[in-house]
């Protein structure tokens, strides 16, 4: 039980901003996704914002494909067997 009453102190204690300082990095990626290169903002992060822009066209795609075959074999009469 005293560690469940000690429980409000630890989180505070983590979430203390006075513990470690982080250097605020902000203005940095603003200048980088507000600067004009011509890329769309969803890949100016990088190559990782590319893959994961890929990887969601592909699984987007590959899932309409697959719901409209579902749907067109659902609407297709069965044969007699």
């Amino acid at each position: 039980m005293r560690h469940l009453l000690s429980l409000p102190r630890l989180a505070s204690r983590a979430f203390n901003t006075t513990a470690r300082q982080m250097k605020n990095k902000v203005p940095e990626r603003q200048k980088v996704f507000q600067e004009d290169n011509g890329l769309p903002v969803h890949i100016k992060g990088g190559t990782t914002d590319v893959l994961l822009y890929r990887l969601t066209m592909t699984i987007t795609v590959t899932g309409t494909a697959f719901s409209c075959y579902w749907l067109l074999m659902a609407c297709l009469p069965k044969g007699k067997a």
